[in-house]
């Protein structure tokens, strides 16, 4: 499996934690068979299609695995060891794209007016404002921040619109982490996150996670509200051609609106992370 390069090594969600059984879940990672179950105690387990027991981190309500040795351990995310914060685990999505396409998707916020209409974005107000991107070498992590929009409906919980202040994190080639305006804690952030298994180099299953400050809402509505979101941008990213991300920086003409899509492209170039992504124009 040389072909899989840098990624084999990384960690992938392939299970919501609370959904294990003993009988288990046959799914693939980048093309392998796996089944993902639950041992006589409970505890995650991963096996590949030889039945090797593969490595396992159970963390955001989900199970996560490498069909490789990971150098490094999962990332994490400080927001949801939070007192208060309500976790929830969206459930899973497929979608015929690139799994690296997915993400890209999830920092690209020129689209909300056009395809999130009256939700995350409207007309007229489509304009996207400068705002910072860097990658950060300390930790290894693209960021952008000082990202502004104006939104009709923030989230489940808000009122009415507002210009809601955005953070984007990419914190593994398949896994981002969104900071958003929390509209009943202004101090704190909303954290969205999109954590990505790429079941080949153009399907992958999205399984997105919040973490929120939000006590009104019920948990169904919020898990409807975000998949309604996802399925709205399901069916711009099944229409994306190439259908493997190019890296190559002349296959595709960038905007300012992105700068973080140009970033987050570099740096999966620098690592070679490159299943699920076209390195020179076809």
């Amino acid at each position: 499996m040389s072909e899989l390069g840098a990624m084999r090594d990384q960690w992938y969600p392939v299970a919501m934690t609370k959904q294990l059984t003993a009988q288990g879940r046959d799914t693939l990672l980048m093309g392998a068979p796996i089944r993902v179950f639950a041992d006589n105690g409970g505890t995650p387990k991963v096996t590949d299609g030889a039945g090797r027991a593969l490595p396992v981190i159970d963390r955001f309500g989900h199970v996560w695995t490498s069909l490789g040795q990971p150098e490094k351990d999962l990332f994490t995310i400080p927001e949801v060891d939070q007192p208060g914060r309500r976790l929830v685990d969206v459930g899973v999505c497929r979608v015929r794209c690139s799994p690296l396409r997915a993400v890209e998707n999830f920092l690209d916020i020129a689209h909300f007016p056009f395809v999130h209409t009256d939700i995350l974005g409207s007309e007229p107000h489509t304009e996207v404002e400068r705002y910072e991107v860097e990658i950060r070498d300390d930790v290894d992590e693209v960021w952008a921040t000082k990202v502004k929009f104006f939104q009709p409906q923030a989230a489940k919980s808000a009122e009415g619109g507002i210009t809601t202040d955005y953070m984007y994190r990419v914190c593994a080639p398949t896994c981002s982490v969104l900071y958003k305006t929390c509209p009943p804690k202004p101090e704190e952030w909303d954290v969205i996150a999109l954590f990505v298994q790429p079941l080949t180099e153009t399907l992958c299953d999205v399984w997105p996670y919040m973490a929120l400050y939000d006590d009104d809402a019920e948990m169904t509505d919020l898990i409807h509200f975000q998949q309604m979101i996802f399925v709205q941008d399901r069916s711009v990213l099944e229409n994306q051609l190439p259908a493997l991300l190019p890296l190559d920086p002349g296959r595709e003409i960038p905007t300012r609106a992105d700068m973080t899509s140009i970033a987050y492209r570099r740096w999966l170039k620098r690592h070679g992370f490159t299943y699920g992504a076209q390195l020179v124009a076809a």
